[in-house]
């Protein structure tokens, strides 16, 4: 993949230690990712390398603490902390993964993932705050608008942090998928007052790849385990700079961790519907914040990653995106949950999956995230299939969507008023749900051979 972490002038904080240490920690993880692509190298000079890493990250933190302590630094303790859990949990965590493979590949990549992720995250943020360079608590908001306050925050964010403009196009996200998305979810506790908190962030693949994986030096366009592990670190950086904006007397900490499918992240969705639910466009990509407030949650739902699991949760997540991403994607539009459920049942296997209870939720899905196929439903209320497949048909960027009607509407007048329209097909619901899959499956099966 040739990696090389670039270290950019931007993440100069102007005091030479904390710089000149910044830089060699990006150095030794370039010699790490050189050793990885380099079978020759043996395992010894992985670990001499691993160790060294090791001796200059705890040798900056205590250079960067004494520093602040010399300025008298207001958040010096919160900055101590992130510095020993890094220190005597996610290190040695690291290390003993590669003790008990035996420094395999996949253990060597995890550890430069995390590693990367989290020097990322910590130089874009904590240190460049220490001097001024980027906003710390400088916003604390006293505003009652939440949902507001949230998008300045996270628009200045996503500026300072990775040089990207970006805009808010929605702040009642409905949970539409846009382009491929990776679903990361967050739950915090409260350990004082039990009181629990969720943050579901989605990134469409190309933010990615294009903000935490150019700062990696990938050159692909896909992402990989090591591009994974180093996201889900500067994702919680991110979340940690969100929350940290609002005061409150409850110190939350991270409990648990999962990669979402988007069916799991729909589940998700639908059970504890968020308060706060924004979508934002950038110059690279979609993303989208999403905050369920303190309740009872729903935490079964994925895969906890831990330490003992990461690199195993990791590669399967990435199988199963692959496996998702190769198949057609079909968006079934209907007003009954029973008839999109049934449809979603029928085709899954075959095909990725989007549903949409209205053409106005149609519409909306098909913008973000442009369809395949659409089976759209003949009679809904306030816009029925025939008016959204107009509107389709009207605009030169999804003019060529293909749709098939599925309805229950078999008079000839119905079928007459739909043709001018060009639609792809015509098949009624009450036909045995074997004919449907085996209509779709021929669609699919033409359009391939042609």
């Amino acid at each position: 993949m040739d990696n090389q972490f670039v270290w950019r002038e931007r993440f100069n904080t102007g005091v030479d230690t904390i710089d000149k240490e910044h830089q060699k920690l990006f150095k030794i993880i370039n010699k790490l990712f050189a050793f990885r692509e380099d079978e020759t190298v043996n395992q010894w000079a992985c670990q001499e390398s691993i160790k060294f890493f090791k001796e200059h990250a705890i040798n900056h933190f205590a250079d960067e603490e004494a520093y602040m302590a010399s300025i008298d630094y207001e958040w010096l303790d919160q900055h101590k902390r992130l510095h020993r859990g890094f220190r005597e949990n996610t290190l040695p965590a690291l290390e003993r993964e590669l003790e008990q493979t035996q420094y395999s590949p996949d253990a060597i990549e995890h550890f430069l993932g995390v590693c990367a992720g989290w020097l990322i995250g910590h130089t874009l943020t904590e240190d460049l705050a220490i001097t001024g360079k980027k906003t710390k608590k400088s916003m604390k908001l006293v505003s009652s608008d939440y949902i507001a306050d949230t998008e300045k925050i996270i628009v200045n964010l996503i500026s300072d942090m990775f040089e990207l403009d970006s805009h808010m196009i929605s702040d009642s996200y409905n949970g539409d998928k846009f382009g491929n998305g990776v679903y990361y979810r967050l739950i915090y506790g409260a350990p004082s007052t039990k009181k629990k908190q969720e943050v579901i962030l989605i990134f469409e693949e190309k933010l990615l790849i294009n903000t935490v994986g150019k700062i990696m030096g990938i050159k692909t366009n896909k992402l990989d385990n090591s591009l994974i592990h180093a996201s889900r670190y500067v994702a919680r950086k991110f979340v940690d700079r969100v929350m940290e904006q609002f005061q409150t007397e409850d110190a939350y900490e991270l409990q648990a961790e999962n990669l979402l499918s988007y069916e799991q992240f729909q589940k998700v969705f639908e059970l504890e519907n968020p308060q706060v639910r924004l979508l934002f466009n950038t110059d690279a990509g979609y993303f989208s914040y999403c905050m369920i407030a303190p309740h009872l949650l729903e935490t079964d739902i994925g895969s906890r990653i831990g330490a003992d699991n990461a690199m195993d949760e990791v590669k399967e997540y990435l199988k199963n995106r692959e496996t998702e991403s190769a198949k057609p994607k079909v968006l079934i539009v209907d007003d009954s949950m029973t008839i999109r459920e049934h449809m979603r049942e029928l085709l899954c296997d075959n095909y990725n999956i989007t549903l949409a209870e209205s053409s106005l939720a149609a519409i909306r899905s098909i913008t973000l995230n442009k369809p395949d196929l659409v089976l759209l439903d003949y009679e809904m209320p306030v816009c029925d299939g025939r008016q959204m497949l107009e509107m389709l048909r009207s605009d030169h960027e999804f003019a060529d969507v293909p749709v098939i009607f599925l309805t229950g509407r078999s008079d000839p007048e119905s079928v007459k008023n739909v043709m001018s329209l060009k639609p792809a097909g015509y098949l009624l619901k009450h036909l045995n749900p074997a004919d449907i899959k085996k209509n779709i499956d021929s669609y699919f099966e033409k359009k391939q051979t042609r």
